[in-house]
């Protein structure tokens, strides 16, 4: 009855010695490595959370009618006050696109038994876009905008877009902290080897991930969130350093 405990306590005392040994075994090996190297290589990242300050915002507007003057003159009116809207909310600088016309058409049979279209209407579209660095009064645009609906204006908005404009400046600074970082950790390293980090030999940049705050997305050709408000940037370097 006591022959199975013992048999586990010596299997477990088996698999702790061989853990150690390969632990052991590892640790030298790496200091065999570093010692004997004249480099050493490492990853270096640095990450810093933003908020945008720059936000584009559109919705587009529509109307359809029997003719096209009848469809120019109600999406004159719809537009009217949509710039109405957009100036009591203090924004004057939207900017309207060209219309678009699209040609209603429907199928009937002729005498003949042929299928010919006809127009039987005009739809005419129209997209209005703005810009501000006051992103959280752009953003409730949004909400507002329900108040052109209940005109009349059969107005949609697309999701905001939120842009950080000083990213090209964050870049430059994270990849000096990212460098800084992979050299932290060569030293770290080298000091396995009874080594010391001598001059950085060669960097390799890798892609920037500027991704919505807390997601763990990122992608090979590099990332540029424009979905959230609240972003976090994040440089890698990896860096090679001669080793003394």
């Amino acid at each position: 009855m006591n022959s199975r405990p013992q048999l586990f306590g010596m299997l477990a005392g088996l698999f702790l010695a061989a853990g150690l040994v390969l632990s052991a075994m590892l640790a030298t090996t790496t200091w065999l490595k570093v010692k004997n190297s004249q480099f050493i290589t490492v990853k270096g990242s640095a990450r810093k959370n933003v908020r945008s300050d720059l936000v584009i915002w559109r919705g587009s507007f529509g109307v359809e009618a029997d003719t096209l003057l009848a469809a120019q003159k109600n999406l004159r009116a719809d537009r009217d006050r949509v710039e109405s809207f957009l100036c009591a909310k203090s924004f004057t600088n939207a900017v309207f696109t060209p219309i678009g016309i699209e040609e209603l058409k429907a199928t009937q049979k002729t005498a003949d038994g042929l299928t010919q279209a006809r127009i039987v209407g005009y739809r005419l579209a129209q997209t209005v876009r703005v810009e501000s660095g006051d992103v959280d009064r752009v953003a409730q645009l949004d909400t507002d905008s329900t108040a052109l609906v209940e005109q009349g204006v059969v107005f949609a908005t697309q999701p905001p877009e939120f842009i950080y404009t000083k990213a090209g400046e964050a870049k430059i600074e994270m990849l000096a902290e990212a460098t800084k970082d992979a050299r932290a950790r060569a030293e770290q390293i080298a000091a396995q080897g009874d080594r010391v980090i001598a001059r950085l030999h060669n960097a390799d940049m890798g892609v920037i991930q500027i991704a919505p705050m807390h997601s763990v997305a990122t992608s090979w050709e590099g990332m540029n969130d424009t979905t959230s408000l609240d972003k976090t940037i994040t440089a890698v370097v990896t860096g090679t350093f001669a080793l003394k």
